[in-house]
């Protein structure tokens, strides 16, 4: 399986995560700034969160993690938490601006 097909079904991962104070995934509401694919089978994420007081940070971060390495093909999975650049609504998709009624 190419590096690519791997970041396209961690992708399809991240889209079954969600904030439980907002009806949006992560990956649409633009938490996620980067997804690498190393060759011996390690991802590295750098994600956001909404805000650095956010309540679920753990819970969402442990997420990611652990449905990230339960694909058959990763054997190690690392989760960066940024909050720079900060996150804010631009940088959610068009989708997720609708369903949160910014459009």
């Amino acid at each position: 399986m190419s590096r690519k097909q791997t970041e396209e079904i961690i992708v399809e991962i991240l889209k079954t995560i969600y904030d439980p104070e907002i009806p949006v995934n992560i990956y649409d509401l633009g938490l996620i700034y980067e997804i690498d694919v190393y060759e011996d089978d390690e991802v590295k994420v750098l994600m956001t969160l909404t805000a650095p007081n956010c309540p679920m940070a753990d819970q969402i971060l442990e997420e990611v993690n652990e449905k990230i390495k339960a694909l058959p093909q990763i054997n190690d999975v690392t989760v960066v938490l940024t909050f720079d650049p900060p996150w804010d609504k631009d940088m959610m998709t068009e989708e997720a601006k609708l369903e949160l009624g910014f459009l």
